[in-house]
């Protein structure tokens, strides 16, 4: 109601200001052409040469759509094209969500020419080829994306990389990712896919380089980033270990390590055994010395009890251990075999005695019965022998087992 009023106030003062114009400046207008001329005032005639004006623009407009007709169809006909494309497209792309994938891709294709948006359109109808398993096809269409659209190359191949990993073509995947990851370094979804291909072909080494930048994009938790860092690092000094070659390599994959894991007792035993198949007893040594020293694991115990590095010390640590765990099992069994490398067979018999009673095992026993052969002393041997075995039998799981009579039935029945 507002609007309505201010209309008409605004209308009046127009027309009474209009009005005050004709009555202030007078004037005619006077055309002569020969004999004939006609005379008007200067308002009509100026309202007659607006008219005029406006009469021969729209004139010119008119016949200028009906001298290029053909060029105005296809103008029109192409913006049809293209609504009806768009709307295929999106019933393309609401089949493919849906799961109907033969739909999905008829829909996708047929709209691709016509749509504004090709490579969505290809794209769309190479998953839904892939998930039908109509895997050349998907191929075709990757292919014709990547015509379609300048500049298309990035994410033409994510999705080639993605469907590489899906039909488990994992070295093909790598091998896309790679090219990808050198020209967009610490692209979120390359990073991604590359830690699944990786996984995927047991590339450790590509793995625990590529922790620090999945960690730096935030697109792993801590969990799994510990998780997997571990498990590489694990695959990659238990590989050197198995397999001893140069050990600097080894030493590098340590110094590498991130601070955490080098607690890990698992990555500790490991590293000790890759460096004793290389011929670093020593480092070892300090290696686990240290290790205890921070922490205490049966483990690193039993396994400092095997290295032959510098046995006299070797028993003086050892020993100086005891005093602060005197009833450990672990730790008077590794002294048992200290004993023995320093030649005291007495002493190696206390502590293997000792471990014994502390906790019962069939390790310590086998000690004892092979301390006691070669001692010449072959009763106990066999004693400690037959505790041993039966030590061992009672870790093994619970499984039928023959009797006398099953026995002799099965031997008549060969027979």
């Amino acid at each position: 109601m507002r609007k309505l009023i201010l209309i008409v106030v605004l209308g009046l003062a127009l027309g009474a200001l209009f009005g005050q114009l004709m009555m202030s400046v007078p004037g005619y207008w006077l055309v002569r052409v020969g004999d004939t001329s006609v005379q008007t005032s200067f308002w009509f005639g100026l309202v007659l040469l607006l008219g005029a004006f406006i009469v021969l623009h729209f004139g010119l407009q008119l016949l200028l759509r009906l001298t290029h007709p053909v060029s105005r169809f296809k103008v029109w006909n192409s913006r049809a094209r293209n609504r009806n494309a768009m709307k295929r497209t999106v019933r393309g792309l609401v089949a493919l969500a849906e799961g109907r994938w033969k739909k999905a891709e008829k829909s996708l294709v047929k709209a691709a020419d016509d749509s504004s948006t090709p490579l969505v359109n290809y794209l769309s109808a190479a998953l839904a080829a892939h998930y039908q398993g109509r895997y050349e096809q998907a191929d075709t269409l990757l292919k014709r994306a990547h015509l379609s659209t300048e500049g298309a190359d990035t994410a033409v191949g994510m999705v080639q990389a993605q469907l590489m990993l899906d039909r488990q073509q994992y070295e093909e995947a790598l091998a896309i990712l790679t090219r990808l990851d050198r020209h967009l370094p610490n692209h979120p979804q390359v990073l991604k896919q590359l830690k699944q291909a990786y996984l995927s072909v047991s590339d450790w080494d590509g793995l625990r380089r590529l922790m620090p930048r999945l960690g730096a994009q935030q697109l792993i938790s801590p969990e799994e980033r510990e998780q997997l860092e571990l498990r590489a690092y694990r695959e990659l000094i238990g590989q050197e270990a198995r397999h001893p070659g140069d050990i600097e390599r080894v030493r590098n994959l340590w110094a590498d390590m991130p601070d955490h894991l080098r607690t890990n007792t698992d990555l500790i035993v490991l590293y000790a055994e890759a460096l004793v198949r290389g011929h670093e007893e020593a480092i070892a040594e300090r290696l686990l010395r240290h290790s205890l020293k921070e922490h205490w694991d049966s483990r690193l115990v039993l396994r400092y009890g095997l290295l032959d590095v510098d046995a006299p010390r070797q028993l003086v640590v050892a020993e100086k251990w005891l005093q602060e765990r005197p009833n450990d099992p672990d730790l008077l069994l590794t002294l048992g075999r200290l004993s023995l490398r320093n030649a005291y067979w007495g002493k190696a018999q206390e502590y293997f005695e000792a471990s014994q009673r502390q906790r019962p095992s069939g390790v310590a026993c086998a000690e004892l019965a092979r301390l006691y052969a070669n001692l010449g002393e072959h009763q106990k041997s066999q004693l400690f022998y037959r505790q041993s075995v039966e030590l061992l039998d009672k870790s093994l799981p619970s499984l039928p087992q023959p009797s006398k009579e099953s026995h002799e039935e099965e031997k008549s029945k060969t027979a």
